[in-house]
């Protein structure tokens, strides 16, 4: 028998998977996480002067350090959407079997 919280998941992605499916509403709601993880490199590289020993970075260096920083975290927020898809996707058809045959007769 499938409990309140598992009916009312069955319900909301039968509403919303093709929503959740589409790739820029993936990346906006991943992309904080993917920044928690970028912003630190960032901070770090545009404000080397702290650190004496850091070798020195020209300003097209520190474009293509960002440009790539930030390419990491569009692509960390694109993988995790999808994993999230998936996982969802797979619960649902994973709580749908589990109705099916709890419908057959005996």
């Amino acid at each position: 028998m499938l409990t309140e919280d598992e009916k009312q998941f069955l319900e909301y992605w039968e509403k919303n998977s093709d929503i959740e499916k589409k790739p820029l509403r993936q990346i906006l709601l991943s992309a904080p996480l993917g920044l928690v993880f970028a912003l630190p490199i960032l901070v770090l590289v545009i404000f080397h002067g702290w650190y004496k020993n850091m070798i020195y970075i020209s300003d097209s260096q520190l474009i293509i350090i960002i440009i790539t920083v930030l390419g990491i975290a569009v692509f960390f927020a694109v993988m995790r959407g999808r994993f999230r898809w998936e996982n969802n996707e797979q619960l649902y058809k994973e709580l749908k079997s589990k109705e099916m045959k709890e419908n057959l007769p005996k």
